[in-house]
């Protein structure tokens, strides 16, 4: 089977519905199946589900697992020669999903590929970073990102310079939209779910590229975001200490004992900082 596709919702069944809609319309010339990994969503009618969509594999939580583990569950099951991770608050235009996979074949030294998000306006969503390195966190917090946005060193994390109508090898694309290759997955391993909403496929990318695979943006495969439709619905303070802890983690995880001491403090210092200023 040429293509997975693994959808995880959570109290977004109506977007969950118009992504699946907008996949049959713009379905691919190949073979594929569609995994739909509901975690406990309020109201969520799995008979009614089943019946408007009897093509999808769908896996239903008892409870909230996160975003990392649900994907694993249908990583785990799914039999795509790339597996295609997509929010529920996407939808996919002409092509988008065929684009994805030809470039994917094309360029089999990937790990993972990234497509390009729009709003519902037609604005680009600037879905593309580079990995969260001190220096560039640094820039961050306090505040030089936005006060140099055209700046290579200052800009480096939001990569505000970025050109979104040309394909480029890069970092970390936004998960929203992310094509990985069966083959990687099975070198790199699954996500860690040590990170359940934040920074996952940002540790499975870092991961990616140490193990030597290169990572990619494809302009050529356009898909609508509507935009943290799942985050929204918790408490933002919550959400931005999650992404918070998350970052320590990944630090603690990958950076610890590889950076110069002072190198590694300065930066935990950094993000706790932000933490306490933001709440």
């Amino acid at each position: 089977m040429r293509l997975s596709i693994s959808i995880v919702n959570w109290n977004t069944t109506q977007l969950l519905c118009a992504l699946l809609e907008s996949i049959r319309r713009h379905k691919p010339p190949f073979e594929c199946e569609i995994i739909v990994v509901d975690n406990a969503s309020d109201g969520f009618d799995v008979a009614r589900f089943e019946s408007d969509f009897p093509e999808v594999i769908l896996i239903a939580n008892s409870s909230n697992v996160g975003y990392a583990k649900a994907n694993n569950q249908a990583i785990t099951q799914s039999k795509g020669d790339c597996v295609l991770l997509l929010n529920p608050d996407t939808e996919a235009t002409d092509g988008a999903v065929e684009n994805l996979v030809s470039f994917a074949v094309s360029h089999p030294e990937a790990a993972a590929i990234g497509g390009k998000l729009v709003r519902p306006d037609g604005t680009v969503d600037r879905s593309v970073r580079s990995f969260p390195y001190p220096g560039p966190i640094a820039w961050e917090v306090l505040g030089l990102s936005k006060l140099l946005k055209r700046s290579p060193t200052f800009g480096a994390y939001r990569m505000t310079w970025f050109d979104y109508d040309e394909p480029a090898e890069v970092d970390q694309p936004m998960g929203s939209c992310l094509l990985l290759s069966r083959q990687a997955i099975e070198r790199v391993g699954l996500m860690d779910e040590d990170f359940p909403i934040f920074f996952n496929e940002v540790d499975w990318l870092y991961r990616a590229k140490l193990a030597g695979y290169k990572v990619y943006f494809n302009p050529d495969a356009v898909f609508v975001h509507h935009g943290a439709a799942s985050t929204s619905q918790v408490d933002k303070r919550k959400m931005r200490r999650e992404s918070h802890d998350s970052l320590l983690k990944f630090y603690s995880k990958h950076f610890r004992g590889r950076l110069p001491c002072v190198t590694y403090t300065t930066a935990v210092l950094c993000i706790k900082l932000s933490k306490a200023i933001r709440g």
